[in-house]
């Protein structure tokens, strides 16, 4: 029988069961409960809404939307939404999945921090950026019950989870910070890294080769 978490069920194919265990097995319990956090408040706002989505795809799109802070998955030379990206096209082409839904689960982890651009874009896109911006942002919050936040929280807990999502942010991105350039990750590290300089889109402007 699948689990159920706030009148979500969780995807429970073959495929969804290898990405929870990938997931398990790469992330620390901070990263894989506040991913199994973003699926169902996506859910949650894709029924809401109204927004008919592929919960494989929206299942995969959430597990995997942070691997990049881990481990296992990060590297230094590209964002870190973009390590998980590519690992998440990788495991669905590797199970099958047609390469239209597997660009658009890349698109949905590799666009997850891009405010509003998501948005408007195919469901589970959307709702990625939904259940991360409910879960990290609060945005959203008072759309769904307090019954449904409560239920969620008590199958995957969030003690102390701002302080803890934000060192895990450090820790993940310390050793790339040119790659927060332009996007909000940037903040992460002015707030924890010393000595860390934001990159100025104004100067690179001014600083380019051309001569003029």
């Amino acid at each position: 029988m699948s689990e159920s978490i706030a009148g979500v069920r969780i995807p429970d194919s073959a495929l969804a069961r290898e990405a929870t265990e990938l997931v398990r097995e790469a992330a620390s319990p901070l990263l894989f409960d506040h991913s199994r956090r973003v699926f169902v408040w996506g859910a949650l706002r894709g029924e809401q809404e109204g927004i008919e989505f592929d919960p494989e795809l929206l299942y995969v799109g959430a597990m995997f939307h942070d691997l990049g802070l881990t481990e296992r998955f990060r590297r230094t030379d590209q964002r870190f939404e973009i390590d998980g990206a590519d690992e998440a096209r990788r495991f669905l082409r590797s199970h099958g999945v047609s390469d239209e839904g597997a660009d658009r689960v890349w698109t949905a982890i590799a666009l997850h921090t891009t405010p509003e651009i998501p948005l408007h874009m195919a469901a589970e896109i959307a709702l990625v950026t939904r259940g991360v911006e409910l879960d990290v942002l609060g945005i959203g919050y008072h759309a769904v019950s307090d019954a449904q936040r409560a239920a969620v929280v008590e199958a995957h807990p969030r003690p102390n989870f701002k302080e803890q999502i934000l060192a895990a942010f450090t820790e993940g991105i310390k050793d790339r910070p040119e790659t927060t350039f332009g996007n909000v990750k940037a903040d992460v590290l002015a707030h924890y890294v010393p000595g860390f300089v934001r990159g100025d889109f104004v100067e690179v402007v001014k600083n380019s080769d051309w001569p003029e």
